[in-house]
């Protein structure tokens, strides 16, 4: 078999499997495969030239292995172990949710309020993309992500060494481990209603850490738990930020005006849906 024919059957097989982008994925795994097993910068190029040539038993069994496995619908992320987000290429694993271009909007909101020296708070970090994206785009800022899941952590420390950045990382139930106050606290929290996530996309529903999902009866639970606690840790004049869901601008709106923020204000994403809630402590 060439490598052409295997990227065909692998692309036709995942069609009729039903993958979404099912020829996209096919390269992607072919690409990892080939990085891998041939070198670290080989790429399209590399497989136009032998696109040919008869596949390797060893890379066609690699490659066959993780075609199956996306049969059954782990998400490409999980099989190649990186996705980009906002420039960045991230590790991740199955115990962090998968970096989601939506989630830049909150980076980019961010990066309007933090100056030099500030202090920054990511609540609920999971691979830690949104701080270190923060981090990597301003010098003398330092930050520090809470999450509750020590293997999510494990997640974050290595991409913040990819990344070369100086972000700590704190196992805490929230705030629970954390001291000090900082100039802006940034949360892509749990925010799906428990009843929603039995209806998500395979990939999500079954794969996905649902401790980073469940957002509890109502969606809302760590909008409240945040949104009560963050003034005890935030400077006068200190920005909270959110990651909403869709639907969620009027309700996270509502809980930052009852627990004394002002000028809040919901963005929209590229869609122009709800996508992060912001507003300020003045103490």
């Amino acid at each position: 078999m060439k490598y052409r024919e295997a990227l065909k059957q692998a692309e036709t097989e995942l069609i009729q499997g039903g993958i979404p982008d099912a020829g996209v994925d096919a390269w992607y795994l072919m690409e990892y495969v080939l990085r891998r097993l041939v070198g670290p910068d080989v790429g399209r190029t590399w497989y136009l030239m032998h696109a040919e040539d008869e596949i390797e038993e060893e890379i066609r069994l690699e490659y066959h292995a993780l075609t199956a496995k996306r049969l059954k619908r782990v998400p490409l992320q999980y099989l190649t172990g990186e996705q980009e987000f906002y420039g960045f290429p991230f590790y991740v694993n199955d115990q962090v949710l998968i970096p989601r271009q939506d989630t830049e909007i909150l980076v980019e909101e961010a990066l309007k309020k933090v100056k030099d020296g500030m202090r920054i708070l990511d609540m609920c970090t999971g691979s830690g993309c949104i701080l270190l994206s923060i981090l990597k785009h301003r010098v003398q800022v330092t930050g520090i992500g809470a999450d509750i899941s020590e293997k999510a952590l494990e997640v974050a420390r290595k991409n913040a060494d990819r990344l070369h950045t100086g972000a700590v990382f704190v196992k805490s139930d929230l705030f629970e481990e954390l001291k000090g106050k900082y100039d802006v606290i940034v949360s892509n929290p749990p925010y799906i209603e428990t009843s929603e996530i039995a209806h998500l996309m395979p990939e999500v529903r079954e794969y996905e850490p649902h401790l980073a999902l469940d957002g509890m009866d109502d969606g809302l639970y760590y909008y409240r738990r945040i949104t009560k606690q963050s003034p005890a840790y935030l400077k006068d004049g200190g920005y909270l930020l959110f990651e909403i869901g869709y639907n969620q601008g009027k309700a996270v709106s509502s809980l930052l005006e009852q627990a004394g923020f002002r000028d809040i204000s919901v963005i929209p994403d590229l869609a122009g849906l709800d996508r992060v809630a912001m507003g300020i402590w003045k103490g």
